[in-house]
């Protein structure tokens, strides 16, 4: 097939404003933070299952490689495409088409944002919990893709844990629905779970049975200062225990990342005085605003007489409570001097002192002028690591990478949290999955996508 036959093609399926070509797609940015724009000279854009499932079979059929996108948001070049793939947008497929309050379940589209959702559903007095600061642009068949995790983990867990059901079509243009609606559904293999995470290497996720909860009645924040790691890991254990399971975010920083979001030019105010050595956010949500506001008040002295926290500052308003997140959120300060290079990794809660002492110390003996921010998701063991060298370049990226990923073999860590594989942490695969678990990839790989055509070259 020629390339004008299968643009034809295409547009016969998505029609013709389905279908953009070369400075129409080039001229789009190629995602969160970067600064280049997309590559592909063809992008499709389906607006059902059904136009989805016969692109897929044309495409497969002429040997097209095809690279998914939702909103652009990853960070480890998971959606990069390349100019002769053929971008499938999901854009256009943003329809929220149920939320059933009694059963609890959300239908959507994959198209649909999280925040959009977020907003839908709070009508109903209910919530999705999984929340990151890409919320407004990230989309749910993004999340479910990559299986992100964001700020709440520690209670609510992954996207995993929050998909019921998926529908998804295969390379050969073949739709799995597997639109389940319910918690508990033993019934042989759990199809959906291959697909989440799979970031697009073994089909295009385009709907979803989403878990939804009760809308929280309580929201109480505090913004503390601990001295010691071994006080900061003491401390976590001691509010997951006092506060009864309404904990939902344990966010630390440490201090260069703390006095980074509170120094002009960036705009929060610090809470609490610079100069310590550990921040944390602690967020609780329950059913009783004063009365889980006293608990949670009553949690920090019990902590503070026991020599856990030196310092603590609790949020009584609502705009209290968003400048204490927005610190936590205020991420592109650390492009201040430049872009950094960005790392999300996972690791026991325990080694996380020598871990990042480590790091910080093979970076000073390679470039002793450069910065290192350090902060993320404590509570479910995961750190994101902002790391800005004296020059950056492809060689510097893979030294820095080096310096990042090489510990984690001797500690059980993960290169990836919650930010998938994609690309960028291809190269070090290894050293988070074994020969075993990297070979079962490639066969699940070669089965569901014989020709290889979604999303090639990523994960494995």
């Amino acid at each position: 097939m020629t390339d004008q036959a299968l643009i034809d093609s295409l547009r016969s399926i998505a029609g013709a404003d389905g279908v953009l070509q070369d400075g129409d797609v080039q001229g789009r940015s190629a995602g969160m933070l970067r600064p280049d724009n997309l590559q592909a000279r063809l992008l499709v854009r389906p607006k059902t299952t059904e136009q989805v499932a016969a692109i897929l079979k044309l495409c497969d059929l002429a040997g097209q490689r095809v690279v998914t996108q939702g909103g652009l948001t990853g960070l480890v070049h998971g959606a990069d495409a390349a100019p002769e793939e053929l971008i499938l947008s999901l854009e256009r497929m943003n329809a929220i088409e149920e939320i059933d309050p009694l059963q609890r379940v959300a239908v959507a589209q994959a198209g649909v944002t999280l925040q959009a959702l977020q907003e839908a559903v709070e009508k109903h007095e209910l919530a999705f919990p999984l929340d990151l600061g890409a919320r407004g642009s990230a989309t749910l068949g993004g999340n479910a893709a990559t299986n992100a995790g964001g700020n709440r983990v520690i209670r609510y867990g992954m996207m995993r844990d929050m998909v019921l059901g998926i529908e998804a079509v295969l390379a050969d243009g073949s739709v799995i629905s597997s639109l389940n609606r319910m918690v508990k559904n033993n019934a042989g293999y759990d199809l959906k779970q291959l697909f989440i995470g799979s970031e697009g290497t073994l089909g295009v996720i385009t709907r979803l049975v989403l878990r939804l909860r009760e809308r929280p009645r309580s929201h109480n924040v505090a913004f503390v200062a601990i001295d010691g790691f071994d006080r900061l890991s003491a401390f976590l254990k001691h509010m997951d225990g006092t506060l009864g399971g309404s904990l939902s975010a344990f966010e630390a920083m440490w201090r260069e990342f703390y006095q980074l979001v509170t120094t002009a030019p960036a705009k929060s105010s610090p809470p609490l005085p610079q100069g310590h050595a550990y921040y944390v956010l602690v967020e609780s949500l329950g059913a009783d605003q004063a009365l889980d506001g006293a608990r949670l008040e009553a949690a920090l002295e019990e902590a503070l007489q026991q020599g856990l926290i030196a310092d603590a500052a609790i949020a009584r308003s609502e705009r209290e409570r968003s400048a204490i997140w927005a610190l936590r959120d205020d991420v592109v300060q650390t492009a201040r001097h430049g872009m950094p290079f960005i790392f999300d990794v996972s690791l026991p809660i325990t080694a996380m002192e020598a871990y990042v002492g480590e790091v910080r110390a093979a970076l000073a003996a390679r470039w002793p002028q450069h910065y290192c921010w350090v902060f993320g998701h404590l509570g479910d063991g995961n750190l994101h690591l902002a790391i800005r060298p004296e020059e950056t370049n492809a060689g510097t990226h893979a030294e820095v990478e080096n310096i990042v990923y090489a510990p984690l073999a001797k500690i059980g860590g993960s290169v990836s949290a919650e930010h998938g594989v994609g690309l960028e942490k291809k190269p070090y695969l290894h050293l988070s999955r074994n020969e075993a678990e990297i070979a079962l990839m490639r066969k699940l790989k070669q089965s569901f996508d014989p020709n290889n055509i979604l999303n090639p070259g990523k994960i494995v």
